[in-house]
């Protein structure tokens, strides 16, 4: 299944980025099935170039918004500043339950690197079987 986002939706991403390095940025994005309809920007916590955990309000208010107009959470996005565009084992680690399951299931998670920066890389992924497959990113 493909990631559907506008092209505005992931230039408002790489924005974000851009803005919070040298820290990883984060947020959710939110529509029906798998196309995005609104990007939800969060705070990281752990102001860190390796590691996010966005802000629980930023949380809480993005999902009464999803609530209020019938959307899915669609995908957690994140930045790589330094490296690749690929789930890190920090990714791995925190998208799992202790027994091994998915947090979200149904959720795809949206990395983007800035390693070139010049050239901005959008990934999606998602996690099945405790291993991260590659989703194909459609542009709309």
């Amino acid at each position: 299944m493909a990631l559907r986002v506008k092209r505005d939706h992931l230039e408002q991403i790489v924005a974000q980025a851009r803005a919070e390095a040298p820290n990883e940025c984060c947020g959710m994005l939110a529509g029906r099935g798998e196309t995005v309809e609104e990007v939800f920007p969060g705070r990281n916590n752990d102001r860190s170039p390796k590691t996010y955990v966005m802000d629980p309000e930023d949380q809480f208010r993005a999902f009464r918004a999803m609530d209020e107009r019938g959307w899915d959470l669609v995908a957690i996005y994140h930045s790589h500043p330094q490296t690749e565009a690929v789930p890190s084992r920090t990714d791995r680690e925190r998208a799992i339950d202790r027994d091994g399951s998915p947090l979200f299931p149904d959720t795809q998670y949206v990395i983007v690197s800035l390693r070139d920066a010049a050239r901005p890389q959008v990934r999606a992924f998602r996690m099945r079987e405790g291993q991260f497959t590659e989703e194909e990113v459609v542009i709309t």
